[in-house]
């Protein structure tokens, strides 16, 4: 019964792939989406992940995107320096992940995550051999697990949550997800209530604990090139002041250009960093700009000019989290529409306000650490404008706002030690139960 429940799920994955393949060759072609890495994606293993004979044991980390490879950034460090024997390969699922997987962690480790189909998935699992998997956040592909677990892998969820908004999935489907989440050795969830839901869907209470938000812990990224000469073209021009907009959505910058139009009624040289979620969108942003008659420039297209009045369109991948640091205050998209918001971690790293609206349910208990210590406004749409004039009108609570938030960030840390210290653990025990001739294999 259970292989004819997996090969329903295959029929039903290949059959909405194909009922889906308009809009995933429109991304290929208008956006150049998916087109690198296809054939990765399809089972052809690289050439660069062959097993070598130095570092012959593996880890395997997924990590689907951007967000996912910033909180495993650290972890990924430890673990080299922890299981020197061991060599780490990360996957990534979206094609920004893999700019930034590669830019961290070097091209040589890094690959696109597998189809979820069985002939993808081998291939990897033959050649790569992991002994240890490790998954970030909410990653349950059933036939990938299943087939890991077989191979005989270690299988460990890291900065594990169940958001508000896929947790009636989880419970509806309970039955389905309670098979797939059984070849699943450690849950190390982020708080205690993302533990909870874990168990209610079925997870045992052993193999379930609590280590914290990884993303608490990763360091501020070191400023791009760009950051430098852009500090100093805003300081000879006594441009400011400065809102970073990032990782907005659609739906969002109409609001932000308005509210960004009455902020600069009060400061005639205020500068806005405007940073869109998805690349793709650039050009959309753009001509919204346009459409507004606000001054802007494109990053990509930035010499030097003055800013103080208009808006830098951030069209870059990777520089949002180190720009924060010029801001008087940042705005985090993704919470004034319904799309559960996106990290306010990155800006509370360097002091800066922050200003987000009412929808962050992704980052519900990371936005709750916050508020629990008035380190984050939270603004309706119609309160936007409002209160940015206000913080920028009053520069002791601004600053104190800051502190807070780095303060708060400060208190959170400590989840990849936690990690490291609870994956050695797995890893010790695997190598224990092992018979001889698979640890001489191991150990040529």
């Amino acid at each position: 019964m259970t292989r004819l429940i997996y090969l329903f799920y295959s029929l039903l994955l290949a059959l909405g792939m194909l009922l889906t393949s308009p809009y995933w060759l429109y991304q290929i072609l208008r956006h150049g989406k998916y087109r690198v890495g296809f054939l990765e994606r399809m089972g052809r293993v690289p050439a660069r992940l062959l097993r070598s004979a130095d570092t012959p044991r593996v880890i395997w980390v997924h990590a689907v995107s951007v967000g996912e490879v910033l909180a495993v950034s650290g972890l990924v460090q430890e673990m080299r320096r922890k299981f020197p024997q061991h060599r780490v390969l990360v996957s990534t699922t979206t094609d920004t992940g893999q700019a930034l997987a590669r830019q961290r962690f070097g091209e040589a480790g890094v690959f696109y995550f597998p189809m979820d189909f069985a002939f993808a998935v081998w291939p990897y699992l033959r050649t790569v051999i992991p002994e240890l998997i490790v998954l970030a956040e909410t990653e349950f592909w059933p036939n990938f697990l299943r087939l890991a677990a077989a191979s005989g892998a270690k299988i460990v969820v890291v900065n594990g949550r169940i958001s508000d908004r896929s947790w009636p999935r989880y419970r509806r489907f309970r039955w389905a997800w309670e098979k797939t989440l059984a070849n699943i050795d450690l849950f190390l969830a982020q708080t205690e209530q993302d533990c909870e839901r874990l168990r209610t869907i079925g997870v045992s209470a052993e193999r379930v604990r609590v280590t914290g938000n990884l993303k608490f812990d990763v360091s501020a990224p070191a400023p791009p090139p760009i950051f430098e000469s852009l500090r100093q073209s805003l300081a000879d021009e006594n441009a400011g002041p400065v809102l970073v907009c990032g990782s907005t959505v659609e739906g969002e910058e109409p609001l932000l250009l308005s509210a960004f139009r009455k902020v600069r009624t009060e400061h005639s040289g205020a500068v806005m960093i405007l940073a869109p979620r998805h690349p793709e969108r650039f050009s959309e942003v753009a001509d919204l700009m346009v459409t507004a008659g606000l001054p802007f420039l494109r990053r990509s297209e930035w010499n030097g000019e003055p800013l103080g009045g208009s808006i830098l369109l951030l069209d870059s991948v990777g520089e949002l989290a180190a720009i924060y640091a010029l801001a008087d205050i940042a705005f985090v998209g993704g919470s004034l529409v319904r799309r559960g918001g996106h990290n306010i971690i990155e800006p509370a790293q360097h002091g800066v306000a922050i200003v987000v609206g009412p929808h962050t349910e992704n980052f519900r208990d990371v936005v709750s650490q916050f508020q629990s210590r008035d380190a984050v406004r939270i603004v309706r749409p119609e309160q936007l404008s409002r209160t940015l004039i206000d913080l920028l009108a009053n520069e002791g609570e601004r600053r104190a706002l800051g502190q807070r938030a780095q303060q708060t960030v400060q208190s959170q840390m400590g989840a990849t030690l936690r990690t490291t210290d609870a994956l050695e653990r797995l890893l010790v025990a695997r190598q224990s139960a092992q018979p001889a001739s698979a640890k001489a294999a191991h150990n040529p």
